[in-house]
């Protein structure tokens, strides 16, 4: 079994053997290696190891495979520091703030959580006459196709539960940040069984591939809502189990009596986190007509003293966008607010000369209620900011779109708040925050923004297999 890698270049030299397709830096624009890309037959072959290794696997009692988890834990704890600075360098992400070094945190927070959660045996029924118990199996071999926003912690979501649950699991991550997850994987396997965790740095062919593929009895994907529709139509020949954690427009309402000093900061991070590459960022913000300009101004205050510049700087807290494709997105929407009238307060002025995929922090406000930019999804550094009139008027825009991913409500008072919240259209309403997950507390969408949970004890049922035993 190989040793934990020591330093950043001796990660990157194990993930890179054999490589043959260039990776950017996307803040610098420099080449930061050559990853490795394989084919169906790879894939295959991947399979049929992970399906070997599942019973033995699976024959391991909840505290065996607890105790796994958090040795893998401590494995990523010990190299978080190179597994950073490869994310940093790949995906873009600044090692500091809500980035890089944080993302290592909650991959070990999250795989120490799963390994503490209690699935006992639960009684239906036991009325003397009839006796029925209810438990949860393994459901054999989980395919896991991640994304390039958080690709190391949404990667730990897939694997910790999948194999506390006694599956084990194919990664497909994406090609924008294969090195990363490859690290991770790398890592995670020098205290796991062999076959256990299986990683296929390949095209998005090859995960179209697994979605059929006969030996993957499960799919979980964090994605676009057109990938995921694609991949539940994929599925429904072979009728796998899916957990579809798709794309998010979340709105954000500002009550009348919420103090606009006190929000700024919470509604700052909650859209710009990531550099605003969250599926579950703020990206639209509904702001009464009484306190709108105070909320615009604080929200300038509080953005234009927070560095963006290239990760590996450290007073750095925004990066750039991860790739060319998505920052043309963001590019091309903040146009069309313009266009439409919106008033800049702050950013919207790309240098087009710079190097690097970064899109300046851009707060838009005087907004048209349909404008593009408040109607798509940006995943990027743009808040548009709506003007409303009445509570009623901007619970109907903040639930009239096909996504309901997360939202929150900003209040001074906790019961209207409550309130509000109730009739928000979203799989996770937030008070006074926005996007603050958490390993104990289910997370998914409603609507387009897919179906199943993860995180918790709920999360974990959703890598098992429902068996009642009835006397």
């Amino acid at each position: 079994m190989l040793s934990l890698p020591t330093s950043y270049s001796e990660l990157v030299s194990r993930v890179t053997t054999g490589g043959t397709r260039e990776v950017f830096d996307p803040a610098t624009e420099e080449l930061i290696g050559l990853a490795p890309e394989q084919g169906t037959d790879v894939l295959d072959e991947l399979v049929a190891k992970a399906r070997e290794a599942q019973p033995a696997w699976a024959a391991l009692s909840h505290a065996e495979r607890s105790d796994y988890l958090m040795k893998m834990a401590d494995a990523i704890e010990h190299a978080s520091e190179p597994l950073a600075e490869l994310l940093s360098r790949e995906q873009g992400k600044p090692l500091n703030g809500p980035n890089a070094r944080f993302e290592l945190g909650g991959c070990v927070a999250w795989t120490r959580a799963t390994a503490s959660f209690g699935l006992e045996e639960e009684t239906l029924v036991d009325d003397g006459e009839t006796r029925a118990v209810l438990n949860y199996r393994p459901i054999g071999v989980v395919g896991g196709i991640g994304p390039w926003n958080w690709p190391l912690m949404i990667t730990i979501w897939q694997i910790a539960p999948a194999l506390r649950m006694g599956n084990t699991i194919v990664l497909k991550p994406s090609e924008y940040t294969t090195l990363s997850v490859l690290a991770l994987v790398e890592v995670i396997n020098t205290v796991l069984p062999e076959g256990v965790v299986q990683i296929i740095p390949a095209t998005p062919e090859v995960g179209a591939a697994m979605t059929i593929h006969p030996g993957i009895d499960k799919i979980t994907f964090t994605g676009s809502t057109a990938t995921g529709k694609k991949i539940a139509a994929s599925t429904a020949d072979t009728l796998k189990r899916l957990t579809l954690e798709l794309g998010g427009n979340d709105a954000g309402i500002v009550l009348d009596d919420a103090d606009p000093k006190a929000i700024a900061e919470g509604l700052f991070w909650g859209a710009f986190i990531n550099t605003g590459q969250t599926c579950a960022a703020l990206k639209r913000l509904y702001v009464p007509d009484s306190l709108y300009d105070q909320v615009c101004d604080e929200l300038v205050a509080v953005a234009q003293n927070m560095p963006m510049g290239v990760g590996l700087e450290e007073q750095n807290v925004l990066g750039p966008l991860q790739n060319k494709a998505q920052y043309d997105i963001v590019a091309n929407l903040v146009q069309k607010a313009k266009d439409g009238g919106a008033r800049v307060l702050l950013g919207g002025n790309p240098d087009e000369d710079a190097k690097g995929f970064f899109y300046p922090t851009t707060l838009m406000a005087d907004i048209d209620k349909d404008n593009p930019l408040v109607v798509e999804e940006q995943f990027g550094p743009a808040l548009p900011i709506i003007r409303y009139s009445t509570l009623e008027e901007a619970l109907e825009e903040a639930n009239k779109l096909n996504v309901g991913l997360g939202a929150s409500v900003w209040s001074s008072n906790i019961e209207r708040a409550r309130e509000v919240a109730a009739k928000v259209q979203a799989g996770t309403v937030w008070i006074n925050k926005h996007g603050a997950i958490d390993p104990r507390i289910p997370f998914g969408g409603i609507k387009e923004s897919g179906y199943g949970v993860e995180f918790g004890v709920e999360g974990l049922k959703h890598m098992g297999l429902p068996q009642v035993i009835c006397e």
